[in-house]
Order: C-alpha cells, then sequence, then structure tokens
C-alpha cells in the first residue's frame, strides 16, 4: 500500500471524514450561538482598543512605546484571568522617521504632501535635488536600461488603488513600494518616489515599510498623497522637465520588540492548542487603531467571552506579535518567526491558527483549512454564523503575516474575512486612529470569533488529518 493510499485509508478508518466526528453536539452549537449573541453587546474589544491607542498612541516596532504597551498589555492579560502570560523578546533593528519633505522645485514650485516609507535611508543633508522620470508601472520602471536614472529621482504611480472589499488591490502596489527603491538604484537612481498603497483621496500619505535587499535599504525612499501624485503626473503631462528636491533624517537603531502571549487553558485537551494572532505594533503617522490595536481587541475578547462562560475543552492561545510591520536586514520572520522558533516541538501541539489584522468592520466570510470546507463541522459552523451575515469562504493556506510561519511549518490556518472597502483609505495614515472604530462593526466582528473558536475549542476535529489527508487525495488524482 502506498503513503498515500494508506494516510487516506487511515484516515477513513478513524471517521475523520464521516459526520458524527466532524459534527458539534447540540449542546456545544448551543452554547457558541448563546456566547454569538452575548458578544454582539459586549464592548471588551471596543475598550481594549481605545486604551491601549489612548495610553500608548503610535507603537513603531521597536520604539519605547512599543515595549510599554507590551508590558501593559501582558499586565491587561493577567487582570482579565489569561494564564502563562510571559512577553518574549527578540532583536530588532528599528527605525526612527526623523524630519522630511518633497517639494517641487524651479518653475511652479510647490510643497508636496509626502512621507518617508519606512526604513528608508537619509538624504545628504543638504537634500536631493534630481531630475524626475516618471513610470507608470513597477515592469516599467524595471524594463529601463541600466544607467538610464543615472543621477534622477524614479517616480512611480501605477494607479490609485480601488476601494474593494477584500482589499485585493493592495499587494501589487506594496510590491512597488518593497521592490521600486532596488530596481531604481540598479539603474542609477538617486532616490525613489511612489503613489501611496492607498485607496483615499486624502492628502495623507500612506507610509509602509521598504525593502532589504542584501541587507540594506538602496535609496532614499517616500510615499506621495493621491492628490500630490496626480499633481505630479499633470506636471509630467506638460512636457516639460520636472525638478523635485527631497529631504530626510531617518535613522536606524539596535533596539528589541516583543511578542506577547496569554493563554485560558483548556479543559479536558490543554495540550490542543488554537492560536489567536495580532500584532501590537503599528506606524508612527497614526495611533494604530484599525492597524492592528483593534485586532488585538477582537482576539483578546475572544478569549475572554469563551472564558467567561466555563473553560473550554482545548487551549485558546493569544499572541500580540511584535515588529508586524517591519522589514529587516535578514528574513527572520519578525514576531511570528519568533514565536515558531520558541515553540521549537511544541508546534505539533497547534491544532489551528487564526489572525485578525484588517480592521474591525464587519466579518462577511469563513475560511478552513484545505478539506474542511465541505464537512460537516463547516456546516454547523456556517450555520451559527449565518444570523451574522457571514457566508463560505474559500480554503484558507496563508492565514495573515503574524501566523504565516505557522502555516508553513503546517498549522492549519482559518479565516474570518473582514469588509475592507475603507480599512486602506486610513492604513499607514495619520488618520488611522479610534475614532475610525466602528463599535456596532465590531461588536458583529467579535460575535464571528467568539463562535467559530468556541465550536472549534469544543470540538474533536483533527484539521491537521484532514488537511493532510485532503493534499494526499489531491496529490493521488
Amino acid at each position: 500500500m502506498s503513503y498515500k493510499s494508506g494516510l487516506l485509508a487511515g484516515v477513513f478508518a478513524l471517521g475523520l471524514f464521516t459526520t458524527p466526528a466532524l459534527a458539534q453536539d447540540a449542546a456545544t452549537i448551543a452554547a457558541a450561538e448563546a456566547l454569538r449573541d452575548q458578544a454582539l453587546s459586549d464592548t471588551i474589544a471596543y475598550d481594549y482598543t481605545r486604551d491601549v491607542t489612548t495610553l500608548f498612541g503610535p507603537r513603531p516596532a521597536g520604539a519605547d512605546t512599543d515595549h510599554a504597551a507590551a508590558a501593559w498589555a501582558a499586565d491587561w492579560m493577567r487582570a482579565h484571568g489569561f494564564e502563562n502570560v510571559r512577553v518574549e523578546t527578540f532583536p530588532l533593528v528599528g527605525w526612527n522617521r526623523g524630519s522630511e519633505s518633497v517639494e517641487i522645485v524651479g518653475t511652479g514650485a510647490q510643497k508636496l504632501s509626502a512621507a518617508a516609507l519606512g526604513h528608508s535611508i537619509a538624504t545628504p543633508a543638504e537634500g536631493i535635488e534630481a531630475e524626475i522620470v516618471h513610470f507608470t508601472s513597477l515592469d516599467a520602471l524595471n524594463a529601463a536600461p541600466a544607467g538610464s536614472l543615472n543621477g534622477k529621482i524614479a517616480v512611480v504611480d501605477a494607479g490609485q488603488m480601488p476601494r474593494t472589499r477584500d482589499g485585493s488591490g493592495y499587494g501589487p502596489l506594496s510590491r512597488v513600494r518593497s521592490q521600486g527603491p532596488k530596481a531604481a538604484k540598479d539603474r542609477g537612481a538617486v532616490a525613489f518616489v511612489m503613489r501611496s498603497a492607498g485607496s483615499d483621496h486624502h492628502r495623507m500619505p500612506h507610509t509602509g515599510t521598504t525593502g532589504y535587499h542584501d541587507g540594506v535599504v538602496p535609496l532614499p525612499s517616500f510615499a506621495l498623497s493621491a492628490p500630490d501624485a496626480d499633481q505630479v503626473a499633470r506636471l509630467v503631462a506638460t512636457g516639460q522637465p520636472i525638478r523635485m528636491k527631497l529631504f530626510s533624517t531617518a535613522s536606524t537603531y539596535e533596539t528589541h520588540s516583543q511578542n506577547v502571549i496569554g493563554e485560558i487553558r483548556g479543559a479536558t485537551r490543554p495540550d490542543e492548542v488554537i492560536v489567536l494572532g495580532s500584532h501590537m505594533d503599528s506606524w508612527d503617522l497614526g495611533t494604530g487603531a484599525i492597524d492592528d490595536a483593534a485586532g488585538g481587541g477582537i482576539t483578546l475578547a475572544t478569549a475572554k467571552i469563551i472564558a467567561d462562560a466555563g473553560r473550554p475543552a482545548r487551549t485558546i492561545r493569544v499572541v500580540l506579535y511584535g515588529a508586524e510591520e517591519v522589514a529587516q536586514p535578514t528574513n527572520h520572520g519578525n514576531g511570528g518567526g519568533a514565536y515558531v522558533r520558541n515553540i521549537g516541538s511544541e508546534i505539533e501541539k497547534h491544532i489551528i491558527a487564526g489572525e485578525s489584522d484588517l480592521g474591525a468592520d464587519n466579518i462577511y466570510d469563513l475560511g478552513l483549512p484545505p478539506g474542511t470546507q465541505n464537512s460537516a463541522f463547516a456546516q454547523k459552523a456556517l450555520a451559527v454564523l449565518a444570523p451574522l451575515g457571514i457566508g463560505a469562504g474559500g480554503e484558507e493556506r496563508f492565514g495573515g503575516v503574524d501566523i504565516a510561519p505557522l502555516a508553513r511549518n503546517g498549522v492549519p490556518v482559518f479565516g474570518l474575512s473582514q469588509d475592507a472597502t475603507r480599512y486602506f483609505d486610513l492604513h499607514h495614515t495619520a488618520d488611522d486612529t479610534f475614532d475610525k472604530i466602528d463599535p456596532v462593526q465590531m461588536r458583529q466582528n467579535v460575535a464571528a470569533w467568539v463562535a467559530l473558536v468556541k465550536l472549534i475549542a469544543d470540538s474533536e476535529v483533527d484539521f491537521r488529518a484532514i488537511a493532510a489527508a485532503h493534499t494526499a487525495s489531491t496529490q493521488s488524482n
């Protein structure tokens, strides 16, 4: 018998594909429904988000406010009944924005609204003044010949990000941000400027990390607000040479960040661990309410609401990850990677993980690990979530930046898709502040998390075995 057929036979023999093993008993379903409804009037997540953003403001990875917020969050966990609470540190290269400016010089001189990209290097003390070369895509920049940008500033305007519920337009623009400076440097440019990766038309630039290449950030790099990117495009359309002056005193420093971990120990199967993740750090322009204090509030509220009704069968572990926002000279996974390294072989006890990091608006669909979508468990979960307006999503394989290292090491992941229609209007801007949290939508969000996690925590579903069997079945066909 082959490995694949043997695995499948074993799975069927264990009954993992049968209704009794995947379905929830009536009492568990009723409990999940009751907690779902209770969460619709609960304010734990909203209160937590208010407090962390008010007390600490921006929390750049490795900054004093990042450290202080982590210590406070650990105390919050202890005060609210979490167990095994700990703060695990890891080394980090931090970044200070310093002072910055971007302007058009010469005829039609004017200041532009712009922000340095995260971990960008500084300009010389006198700034950088040069003619710009305008591109409409990263591909167009990559197609420019070597040496064609010598002494010039590369400007990439890949177009305005559309507003979509799933935020799907962000990925291509984030690649401009991470790869553009290297492409510009390779062609001789002295600096890099891009249209912000955002969906708003406000005069607020979106920051966000640029990329390290061979251990360094290649160029001073900036993002223009959408109206200013439009202004530059109109100037370029006149056919006249456009000169730009850039200035930045950005700098890096050696520091640390940390993961804050607490759990509700399982009553009967404590070694089976469900991880709920979000990140503690934020960008420096706003106070990091939607990105991602809200995710911390949502996941902490989920665990506490479940625990207050009695211990779940499985352990629910909440991780507030550190340094999600920033690139590093070496790719060690930041908080997510540090967590996986620290748990070592205990990763085998992690049955599933989920991440909240797309704001705090309504949940609209559920994604489950491969092989689980049409199971009895999925049917019961969707029935419990249906009154919240939540339907079935596709396979969930990635989960999010922080839990991606778990996923890459074999831990199944789930996804509760949050409505991102307005998220990228605010993301990485000065407008990411607590007043943007909609308390009604946040409560629906928490209710979805509570209902699903309650069902998982008190079930016997083996997501690992189902995923393995699904993979084997797929490969055998």
